[in-house]
Order: structure tokens, then C-alpha cells, then sequence
């Protein structure tokens, strides 16, 4: 019964060491200088995209905290916008400021299917953020615009998927119930 009592104590401190999922939000402000973004930034991958950053003051390219933001060419595209996500996770939005008419959304994929489309925004020199709009598990972004180049980017705020709490229960309950069964045939044996 002792054995029982530690293991499941041990279980029990296992589950509180686990990690948990806490949102993400890359503010673009540990990046410096002016220049490309580096392509795996924040544990993402902005490779299709060629994505800029930029700290220096550029009305109406506001950011929303800090100096840092980021956007795509003027000759970008919706599909090379793409940013991949190295694990499935949730995505929540970002923040947006630019001229009017480059109307922004989000296009949300998960194994290369389309599972949502946010609403659309219109940005200004404030800042806005622009909700993805959707719950679900992703693994990629499409920022989609009407004229890329004439926006930026900040606050890119999402969470990376971490195993439920459930799961480690049941886990560590299959290990208790087949230690139990282990521990009952071995008691059998020495008893014959």
C-alpha cells in the first residue's frame, strides 16, 4: 500500500512539474536593427515570406507596443505571406496599423487544409488588432492583403499546443493498474 501511496505521489508531482500553455506574443522589440526578419523568429517559420522588420518611426506604420513590427514587400503575395507553425497550436491575432485600403485578414490551416477565415480589416495609423477568430489547433497563417508592403505587424500573439492534464492522468493511471496486475501475478507465483 506504501508503494501504491508514493507512486501516486510521484505522479502527482510529475503533473505539477509538466508545463502549461501560456500564450505567446512576439513583439518584435528584441530585434534591433532594420533588416529581414530571421526566419525562424519566435519558434516560427517566416521563410515563404521574406518578412521586413522595422523599429524606426514610419507613420502610419504605428507598432502597438514598443519599436519593433514587421510587413511583407510591396510586391508580396498572399500565398508567400505564409507563416508555419513548427507544432500545431492555437493562433489568437495580431496587431495592424498602415494605410486604409490595404485591407487585411487571416487565412488558418491546419495539414495544408483550410479550416478559417477571419474577419477583414481596414487599418489606420492606430494600431488594431485583427482576432484570427477561431479556437481550433493550426499549423500555418496566411496574412492575406489587398496591398502588402502598405501595413505592419505586431504583437503576433498565439499558443502552442501542450498535452491536456487528462492525459497525463490517464497515463498515470494505466501505469498504476499495470503495476497492480504486475505486483498481484507476482504474489500468485510465490504463493504456488
Amino acid at each position: 500500500m506504501k508503494s501504491s501511496i508514493r507512486a501516486l505521489l510521484a505522479g502527482a508531482a510529475l503533473a505539477a512539474w509538466l508545463p502549461s500553455a501560456m500564450a505567446t506574443v512576439l513583439s518584435f522589440d528584441d530585434l534591433t536593427q532594420d533588416g529581414t526578419l530571421p526566419l525562424n523568429y519566435g519558434g516560427l517559420d517566416w521563410s515563404t515570406a521574406g518578412w521586413t522588420v522595422f523599429t524606426t518611426p514610419a507613420a502610419p506604420y504605428s507598432p502597438s507596443s514598443g519599436f519593433g513590427r514587421v510587413t511583407t514587400g510591396f510586391m508580396a503575395e498572399d500565398a508567400t505571406s505564409l507563416i508555419r507553425f513548427t507544432q500545431p497550436g492555437t493562433f489568437d491575432g495580431a496587431y495592424f496599423a498602415g494605410l486604409g485600403g490595404a485591407t487585411l485578414s487571416f487565412e488558418l490551416f491546419l495539414n495544408g487544409n483550410k479550416v478559417h477565415s477571419s474577419m477583414v480589416l481596414d487599418p489606420s495609423a492606430t494600431p488594431s488588432f485583427l482576432a484570427s477568430g477561431y479556437a481550433g489547433l493550426i499549423d500555418a497563417v496566411v496574412v492575406k492583403s489587398a496591398n502588402h508592403g502598405e501595413f505592419a505587424m505586431d504583437d503576433f500573439t498565439f499558443t502552442q499546443a501542450v498535452p491536456e492534464p487528462q492525459t497525463y492522468a490517464l497515463l498515470i493511471g494505466g501505469l498504476f493498474v499495470v503495476g497492480r496486475i504486475a505486483r498481484r501475478r507476482q504474489s500468485n507465483t510465490n504463493e504456488a
